[in-house]
């Protein structure tokens, strides 16, 4: 049987971003890269993903000045048909963390679609939104990825262009900043039990030690005792808690 540290911890999270010719996948516009992090029990492995992307068409003015990927640059890429599986595979069962995943998952769809192939979204176990995330936690606020690499003082000083696998990396620090206090109540140790809801026995207290006031250390307490009374002009409320007997 499993520990229960290992049923609680044992999570696969991948972060993901994307860069796109546009801002629309229903109007011709095309992804042109996938980044991707791995997380396993809230720990980068090192394990990423990252292709760029030919789109077979031109990069919108704006978006270029976002990304700066050029279709010159993209025209000897594979097709986004040449590296689903793969991108398929990585993120299989995990759970998707994006910010802003509706316009990532928008695209991201839109291309499984035109390949025949079920939403990507049913090849995860489930996503997350940071942005939404960010906003509860921080309303009224900036949160931009930008806004919460300062806000959690994560270095985006390289980040000069938007690109997949850096805004990936970047977000994954961010997450795991911004839910460090979410994991404070699993327990770090292995429990075993022959059955679900026995109850298991703690094992014995170690001992005690009392360490008494020494007779210096309580004459003193009685001359504090003593202050407080002459300022009540009566008895202070600390003789009310003096140990009896």
């Amino acid at each position: 049987m499993q520990s229960a540290s290992t049923l609680l911890h044992a999570m696969r999270q991948i972060v993901l971003d994307t860069e796109t010719t546009g801002l629309n996948p229903r109007t011709g516009d095309r992804i042109i890269e996938v980044g991707c992090v791995e997380i396993v029990n809230r720990k980068l492995t090192g394990n990423n993903f990252h292709r760029y992307i030919n789109p077979e068409r031109d990069s919108d003015e704006a978006a270029l000045a976002v990304h700066g990927l050029t279709t010159e640059f993209l025209s000897d890429k594979p097709k986004f048909a040449e590296i689903v599986e793969e991108l398929r595979e990585f993120v299989q069962g995990a759970e998707v963390i994006i910010h802003n995943a509706p316009f990532d998952l928008g695209f991201l769809n839109h291309e499984f679609q035109r390949l025949g192939l079920p939403p990507f979204t049913s090849y995860c176990s489930g996503v997350i939104d940071t942005l939404v995330q960010a906003k509860e936690l921080h309303p009224g606020k900036r949160n931009s990825l930008d806004a919460l690499c300062d806000r959690y003082e994560i270095s985006n000083a390289h980040r000069k262009l938007h690109g997949a696998l850096l805004d990936s990396e970047l977000l994954a620090d961010v997450y795991l900043a911004m839910t460090r206090g979410q994991n404070s109540l699993t327990m770090d140790v292995a429990v075993e039990a022959s059955s679900v809801g026995e109850m298991l026995d703690a094992g014995p207290l170690g001992e005690i030690i009392v360490l008494a006031a020494s007779s210096e250390e309580l004459a003193a307490h009685e001359e504090v005792l003593a202050g407080l009374d002459k300022n009540v002009k009566g008895q202070c409320v600390w003789r009310n808690y003096a140990p009896q007997g």
